[in-house]
């Protein structure tokens, strides 16, 4: 039997408790279906420099590069009411996501936007049927390349500036890696059931966008079964609201993608539903896509469902990667323990408890864990 070896960095604050619970998951369904599995973890993010002076303990890189996948929380701590910073102004623990996004080539940022039967739509007349898509954001180039400076006269900041990237081959892998993806999903978009690819830029004004468009144009050639579908960045904001039904899998560029998600995120009922994956060729880092909220850290309020379901996309790149059909079905158990939590809606934390629930007690963060943990063994 093999034995996957996964790297824990659950982070600051809301980080150190959901990711336990996404951990005592996968430990229920590596007794489920016989998998084998060694965490390894470390400490890391702001908490952790303010103690050490580093975001990270120097082993943690190389026993990454070494590991099956990673499993990561979220960074940012606060001090005195204000953001713990490096000295060169950047967010103290940045530098451990950014680390491993370019240096294990994690080009490819996965978010699925999955409204889940028992969540309430915040939108009016959509529901569970509507919302079900992929989106897939260019994870290593655009205005996030460290290509940047700031210019001051005395103390006072009078210029910053900062480049934005795009090449041939970043834009070309992601969007072969979008259509890749869209015919593997092989659901299509609820409005039609049609398998389409939706490019979203500002190709009207922007030359990155414009080299990112000719280049989507030229690999869709090589999937005539998929529907090409094109999208400003503005437009794309509202037809997400309007008409979300219309999509399958939507493939932009860093800045937009990381913009046009936590939108997505409100899709499928907020932050604490969204999951998402940094994947690469060789590697792949799996998290939820909230952020570490020092305001309500340590009182169990945290919603431990996107890092649950982050364990599940991790099973299934796992899957892929060594065909192995445990991971597989351990990943199948844990998408329907999750469906049938939410649908019996008897208990979930309180960034759920609203609409037809906002009349139920807020759960705490290791209660939601411990029902989904007993749905899988309930499940074998």
């Amino acid at each position: 039997m093999r034995k996957y070896r996964i790297v824990v960095l659950p982070g600051d604050g809301v980080g150190k408790e959901v990711i336990p619970e996404a951990v005592k998951v996968l430990k229920a369904v590596g007794e489920a279906v016989d998998l084998d599995f060694e965490f390894i973890e470390f400490p890391c993010g702001g908490e952790y420099y303010l103690k050490t002076g580093l975001e990270w303990p120097e082993e943690a890189w190389q026993t990454c590069k070494e590991s099956d996948a990673i499993l990561f929380g979220a960074v940012g701590w606060v001090k005195n009411g204000k953001p713990v910073r490096l000295p060169n102004g950047d967010l103290a623990g940045s530098n451990v996501i950014f680390s491993l996004r370019f240096g294990l080539d994690l080009y490819a940022n996965v978010r699925p936007v999955k409204l889940y039967p028992g969540v309430p739509s915040l939108l009016t007349y959509k529901d569970s049927e509507h919302i079900d898509f992929v989106f897939v954001r260019e994870n290593t180039e655009d205005i996030y390349v460290p290509i940047r400076g700031m210019l001051s006269r005395g103390e006072e900041k009078e210029l910053a500036i900062d480049v934005r990237v795009i090449t041939r081959k970043g834009a070309e892998r992601v969007i072969r890696y979008a259509f890749n993806l869209c015919v593997k999903r092989g659901k299509g978009a609820p409005l039609d059931r049609k398998l389409r690819v939706t490019c979203v830029d500002k190709s009207n004004l922007l030359r990155g966008c414009q080299l990112f468009r000719e280049i989507y144009n030229m690999v869709a050639e090589e999937f005539p079964q998929v529907e090409k579908d094109y999208m400003y960045v503005d437009t794309m904001a509202m037809q997400m609201v309007c008409f979300p039904e219309k999509f399958d899998v939507v493939v932009s560029p860093n800045m937009f993608g990381d913009i046009l998600t936590d939108l997505g995120a409100a899709l499928q009922g907020g932050l604490g539903m969204a999951p998402s994956g940094n994947i690469g060729d060789k590697y792949a880092m799996f998290e939820p896509v909230h952020g570490s909220s020092p305001d309500i850290a340590g009182q169990e309020k945290a919603n431990p469902i996107a890092a649950i379901l982050a364990a599940k996309m991790m099973l299934e790149w796992l899957f892929e990667k060594r065909n192995d059909q445990k991971c597989k079905k351990g990943a199948e158990l844990i998408e329907k323990a999750v469906k049938k939590v939410l649908i019996e809606g008897k208990i979930r934390t309180f960034d759920l408890c609203y609409g037809p629930y906002s009349n139920v007690k807020p759960s705490k963060t290791s209660e939601v864990g411990d029902v989904i943990v007993e749905e899988i063994k309930h499940e074998v």
